[in-house]
């Protein structure tokens, strides 16, 4: 598999930086895109025609991780010559329970027309499943993880290759299982280590580190650092408290996984 970064800055965009996005490929080219937050859209379409996508999946439905699905609905709905019809290849997205609704109102201009409107002309909506699913060619599993809302870790696998990507979430069991032994954990460590940290929230550099540990990963990869955050301090804890490679995700970067 490879995994290609779309967008990195944690919580919001950073300057010159779109916030989370990712997409996952293999040889074949089967590929699907994980969270779409601010910015990554134009991201997605500098390496791959968003048409060709064979999944959207969506950790959580936070803003900086769903805002551009409103613009590829634009994209979906009116492109006057798409490669395929949107309406016959409808895409399906993976996502929290309420995504049907909550994306109808982001895209709609008020209540009345989100009413009214139906996304499922050029998508298939499905909760997630605690039982692992085929979905675009890849074998995912997904795991309630510790945020504020319904939000979710997914464990992404494709012929013996393994990928853990925790959304955001504070420190959980789930994580951990989730994350058991894959070749790259691609973990968000929003900010430095500290006790006054908000709970069941987000990682910090050292909570990152100390999940690859404990799961035994091959590579972790660090993202949704914050931007305002001393992002070499995040990565140094995650060093300290990992022994294996430790990368700090950087926008555009591809890795073999």
């Amino acid at each position: 598999m490879l995994l290609t970064v779309l967008g990195c800055a944690g919580s919001v965009p950073g300057p010159n930086a779109a916030a989370s996005g990712y997409l996952i490929e293999t040889g074949d080219r089967s590929g699907i895109a994980v969270d779409l937050g601010n910015g990554t859209l134009a991201a997605l379409q500098a390496v791959r025609d968003p048409f060709t996508l064979d999944a959207l999946l969506f950790s959580h439905l936070h803003p900086d991780h769903c805002a551009d699905f409103s613009a590829l609905t634009v994209l979906r709905k009116y492109h006057p010559a798409p490669p395929v019809d949107p309406r016959t290849h409808r895409l399906p997205v993976h996502a929290p329970s309420d995504a049907p609704t909550r994306f109808a109102a982001a895209y709609a201009p008020n209540a009345t027309e989100a009413a009214e409107t139906d996304l499922t002309d050029v998508y298939t909506f499905h909760p997630f499943d605690t039982e692992p699913a085929e979905i675009g060619g890849y074998r995912v599993t997904a795991a309630r993880v510790a945020h504020p809302c319904e939000a979710y870790g997914l464990r992404i696998e494709h012929e013996g290759h393994t990928l853990c990507y925790t959304g955001d979430s504070g420190p959980c069991d789930a994580l951990v299982t989730l994350a058991d032994g894959v070749h790259t954990l691609l973990a968000e460590a929003s900010w430095t280590h500290s006790p006054d940290r908000p709970p069941d929230m987000h990682l910090s550099g050292r909570q990152a580190g100390e999940l690859a540990t404990k799961a035994g990963v091959g590579r972790l990869v660090v993202t949704h650092v914050l931007p305002w955050a001393d992002a070499s301090a995040v990565l140094a804890e995650a060093c300290a408290a990992f022994a294996g490679e430790v990368v700090l995700a950087e926008a555009g970067a591809a890795y073999q996984v």
